[in-house]
């Protein structure tokens, strides 16, 4: 009878525990609840606006239609070394997720032991000791009972298990806590990539911007070397006066000085784009072009789409969900934990009976442990659990307000953008009509040509301002697909069970 009854208190024992490992502590966890507006303030009268339907996707640079920035992106994506880091961080993350997860499972060890040894002649006699093995010590002797001045073996195959049951889910929001981090690490990562691609082409329209001035300061130089060849004429002629030969040099000069000056900020943009895509600044450069591109319709999609959207906003919402798993876990330290130990193995004092089965031992422990007092530790550890957890919630809330403000306010900015530009080429066309007057009636002698140095300097001033707004235009393009999340989506972010599960790579 006494078997039976073995039997049935460990099958009860067994019941008890897979019921108590049921228990979490973690409160149920829900998405922050965040108000998002039905449209975006900023389309009113954008004819760039798209339809509400419509999102980014893929390759979100190649609707630049720039087969130059298209390298660029290909090679930040594979070079960049903070991307590369912030992978690394990603997989450093899955790592401790896998190692909490090993926490729920036994822990089985093998310590395979050989000892041989004699007795010390003044030991006074009395057993040996070999290894010990479950708190058992093999004892054996070759040819003779332990003595003094008799040799003795001992040979062990121990195998020996621990385990701590899961009662209260501590191990189990540890290791959802893991989960969640390294799938926010993994955000994280989407969110430097496409922080680091916007980069790129936001360094790459400005150099280009820099080769359009280039362009035209030089040939705005030419037009001042032939006025001032102009003027040259006209002195020795009698017609004109040193003053207005000397007040052309003076033009031509200073415009020299300012286009050579032009030099520093495009050598500082090559370079940045040597960094980015992660190439020596010393042997990297980029040909001169003028800036040709226009700024693409951006497709907006609805504002609640943009919860989805953006890498920044996964994250905080991911670490969120850690800090709510942080709780179980702080909760369950109020609980008892379990241990539960064994050991099995052979043991004998020669080889030759080793595998036999009267060699054969084993042992079984359970311990139980409860804190009875520790002076509010764990109330102060509940309490730090739960102010972490609503500064995550501000957190992933105030993420999500600046993402509706940076989407607000490059739409604005491209709208209002694409108005002043109309205006800037009317500006544009209005002070060359004033500088081919003003230079026919220098001609004629009717103005002086200090008239003419004036439409030059406003002519020239206008048109850096048309070139200045066109590559605001470019960059607020970038910035607004940023905004908007780029071609990512939170169904793109790795999946708790593929963090745990899935094997790393590259």
């Amino acid at each position: 009878m006494s078997k039976p009854t073995l039997k049935a208190g460990a099958w009860s024992l067994l019941a008890v525990l897979a019921l108590a490992a049921g228990c979490n502590f973690a409160p149920k966890y829900k998405v922050p609840p965040m108000a998002t507006p039905p449209a975006y303030k900023e389309t009113k009268d954008w004819t760039n606006a798209e339809p509400a339907d419509a999102v980014i996707k893929g390759k979100w640079w190649e609707m630049f239609n720039d087969a130059q920035l298209n390298a660029l992106e290909d090679q930040v994506n594979v070079s960049n070394q903070n991307i590369v880091a912030a992978l690394e961080n990603f997989l450093a993350a899955r790592a401790v997720a896998k190692q909490t997860y090993s926490q729920l499972f036994p822990t089985v060890s093998a310590n395979p032991s050989v000892t041989r040894g004699k007795l010390s002649a003044n030991s006074g006699g009395g057993s040996v000791s070999g290894a010990s093995v479950g708190g058992t010590n093999a004892v054996g002797s070759v040819g003779a009972a332990p003595g003094v001045g008799n040799l003795y073996s001992a040979y062990a195959l121990p195998v020996d298990a621990s385990w701590e049951p899961d009662l209260w889910g501590s191990i189990r929001n540890t290791v959802a806590g893991s989960t969640y981090g390294a799938q926010a690490t993994a955000a994280q990562l989407e969110n430097m990539r496409l922080t680091l691609q916007a980069e790129v082409a936001v360094d790459f329209y400005e150099l280009r911007s820099q080769d359009e001035l280039i362009e035209l300061y030089a040939s705005t130089i030419q037009g001042y070397k032939d006025s001032l060849a102009l003027t040259k004429t006209l002195f020795e002629t009698g017609i004109d006066s040193d003053l207005d030969v000397a007040q052309a040099d003076s033009l031509l000069e200073t415009t020299l000085a300012q286009a050579t000056a032009l030099g520093i900020q495009r050598a500082q943009y090559e370079h940045a784009i040597a960094l980015l895509v992660g190439q020596p600044a010393s042997t990297y450069s980029l040909k001169p072009a003028p800036l040709a591109s226009k700024p693409p319709p951006v497709p907006l999609g609805v504002p609640a789409q943009l919860l989805e959207r953006r890498p920044d906003i996964a994250a905080a919402e991911r670490s969120v969900a850690s800090s709510n798993a942080a709780i179980g876990v702080a909760r369950a330290a109020y609980y008892p934990t379990i241990s539960l130990t064994g050991a099995a193995g052979l043991q004998s004092s020669t080889m030759a009976n080793l595998l036999e089965s009267s060699s054969f031992y084993w042992t079984a422990a359970a311990a139980a442990s409860e804190v009875i007092f520790d002076a509010g530790k764990r109330k102060a550890v509940t309490q730090q659990a739960w102010a972490n957890y609503r500064a995550g919630v501000a957190n992933y809330r105030q993420t999500v307000l600046a993402a509706f403000q940076q989407v607000e306010d490059n739409i604005a900015a491209l709208r209002i953008l694409a108005t002043e530009l109309h205006q800037q080429d009317v500006a544009v066309k209005a002070a060359q009509r004033n500088l081919d007057l003003a230079f026919e009636r220098y001609r004629l002698g009717i103005n002086s040509y200090l008239n003419v140095i004036t439409a030059q300097v406003s002519l020239l001033s206008n048109q850096q301002t048309y070139v200045t707004i066109h590559m605001q235009q470019m960059t607020s393009s970038v910035q607004l697909v940023m905004a908007l999340g780029g071609g990512w989506n939170a169904n793109d972010m790795p999946s708790p069970k593929s963090v745990l599960h899935e094997a790393a790579s590259h």
